[in-house]
């Protein structure tokens, strides 16, 4: 049961308010059903809340006691077992949907809010899709289509070649003229790639047949479309993505740059905005291009373009991620803007909110950024043997708290990380006025961070947010590559007394893990100058005096 208790008589007329934005609009729905789980369905939920709309989630089995299903208004079994049959089972939340009484449906990120066809048929039954167009979704969803259509744009693309051969002979033979063109070193792309499948970095000629293959195999199982083109690689560039948001109206504007070029294994680690290498100047152009890249396929919603901003400061169109982004938070901070209320606002027909238009700069296409906003995403993981999840129990779990901090995640403290989903844990955000402020913020944020249970990848942010070169802005693509090329490794302290160790055995036995400090000595306004890593084997020092 879900109680909703309002204090006076003017809150009622505040949701009132907020539900005539949906009731009155062009696509008119009070209720929302969130085709996703985890952090990113709380997050929904959230902000269903504050506009006054009721919230449907669906489930699979294994998800039956999870925070999202807890925070919902109302939560749907989808049966099965696989993914194919729950969370990837169009055909059962449009269904779930309909019974529910929901109007709209939010896709949140992954699963399939990327997928054209699940958005035609939302829309097809009747239902209002939390998205852009299904033309947009294909035209940006194939990166070699994608390609096409911003040059004709006028939007810079990476140097390269499209290769639209399916024949595996034929591609190969293609992909091999292709690289005589291009030159090396190159990469290897999957057309209908995303997250880091289905690419390969060649550096001679006689890697390319085996790259060739690898890529096409991965490509096929991830995406069942084997097709690879090839582009330049730029090395030591920076990942920048630009925000942006687009309305029916007419209105499509941009929301300043992230920059994620913190990643292992193409995934990202660390995002934070504004970039150190982006200034107002070049901040307008990508922000130009951006727009353009948007308006290119009659965009609607929120989404990011990507580029790759080269050592020269050239920058190139990297794809287009037409869904909300696991990083939108940290603009959300710098911004003032809730993205994912404006999803849900354009998706009822209104357009982008004046509060935020009207922020805009005169003869610009952009807000205006304040302060410096850095994400953290906490894995359990084990960065010690490259990154390999390493799921627990989670039997402590109690998050940071102060002035800047925020904290977006799906479990809470008794939750178990089970191999059957993704091992991020939470999305550790920090705002604070300008950089170094947020670096310092970020590393008191993660040292009062206590989780017990399972191995995370705490340390190693602790020490990246440590690391001189990141202190000091230069954090190319492959800056973890670069600086960890041997692998990265916790280094332990002394063990601490007799009694300490006998305690740390007890807490080994029930299967409760150590709780990871970051050192450093970067730390202007940190208590003595540094934050030491305390010892892992000592639980007193490694919950920081924080366990009840």
């Amino acid at each position: 049961m879900h109680l909703l208790i309002i204090i006076d008589d003017g809150g009622w007329r505040k949701l009132d308010k907020f539900i005539e934005n949906f009731s009155h609009s062009d696509n008119p729905f009070t209720s929302v059903l969130i085709a996703n789980r985890g952090e990113i369905a709380c997050r929904i939920i959230r902000a269903c809340r504050e506009l006054g709309l009721s919230s449907v989630a669906v489930y699979a089995e294994n998800d039956a006691t999870s925070l999202f299903v807890e925070m919902a208004d109302s939560a749907i079994l989808l049966p099965g077992e696989q993914l194919a049959e729950t969370y990837l089972n169009a055909e059962a939340i449009i269904a779930a949907a309909h019974a529910s009484g929901a109007g709209a449906i939010h896709p949140g990120f992954g699963f399939l809010s990327e997928r054209a066809d699940f958005a035609q048929a939302v829309t097809s039954a009747g239902l209002v899709w939390v998205g852009p167009s299904p033309h947009a979704i294909t035209s940006m969803g194939d990166k070699m289509t994608a390609r096409i259509a911003m040059r004709a744009a006028g939007v810079p693309v990476i140097p390269g070649e499209e290769i639209e051969e399916t024949d595996e002979q034929a591609s190969f033979l293609a992909i091999q003229a292709a690289s005589e063109i291009v030159g090396y070193p190159l990469l290897l792309k999957a057309s209908a790639g995303g997250g880091g499948k289905g690419m390969r970095a060649v550096e001679h000629p006689d890697g390319l047949l085996e790259a060739a293959k690898g890529a096409r195999r991965e490509a096929i199982t991830a995406f069942g479309d084997g097709r690879v083109y090839v582009e330049r690689l730029l090395t030591g560039s920076r990942h920048i993505e630009i925000q942006v948001l687009a309305d029916r109206h007419g209105n499509t504007i941009h929301l300043g740059e992230r920059e994620c070029s913190i990643q292992r294994r193409h995934q990202k680690v660390l995002e934070e905005s504004p970039s150190s290498a982006v200034d107002a100047e070049l901040r307008e152009y990508m922000g130009k291009a951006a727009v353009a890249a948007a308006e290119a396929v009659d965009y609607e919603g929120a989404g990011t373009v990507e580029f790759l901003l080269s050592q020269s400061g050239e920058f190139f169109f990297l794809e287009m991620n037409t869904r909300i982004q696991v990083e939108h938070p940290i603009t959300e901070l710098v911004t003032g803007t809730d993205l994912v209320q404006q999803q849900l606002l354009i998706a009822a027909g209104n357009p982008i909110s004046q509060s935020i238009m009207q922020r805009i700069p005169s003869g610009k296409t952009g807000l205006r950024m304040q302060g410096h906003a850095i994400e953290v995403r906490v894995y359990a993981e084990n960065p010690a043997t490259g990154f390999l999840p390493a799921i627990g129990p989670l039997q402590v779990f109690i998050a940071p708290e102060g002035p800047g901090v925020r904290l977006d995640t799906g479990v809470r403290q008794g939750d178990n990380i089970t191999p059957n989903y993704d091992p991020m844990i939470a999305k550790l955000v920090v705002h604070a006025p300008d950089r170094d402020s947020a670096i310092r913020r970020m590393r008191v944020a993660l040292h009062d961070f206590v989780i017990l249970g399972c191995t995370t990848n705490i340390n190693f942010l602790s020490d990246l947010l440590s690391h001189h070169e990141f202190v000091a802005g230069n954090t190319p693509t492959n800056f973890i590559d670069l600086h960890w090329a041997e692998g990265w490794s916790e280094e332990l302290g002394e063990k601490g007394n007799l009694f300490f160790s006998a305690v740390s055995g007890v807490a080994e036995s029930v299967g409760i893990h150590r709780k990871y400090r970051g050192s450093s000595d970067i730390g202007d306004g940190l208590a003595g100058g540094s934050i030491e890593r305390g010892d892992p084997f000592n639980p007193f020092l490694s919950i920081n005096r924080r366990l009840p």
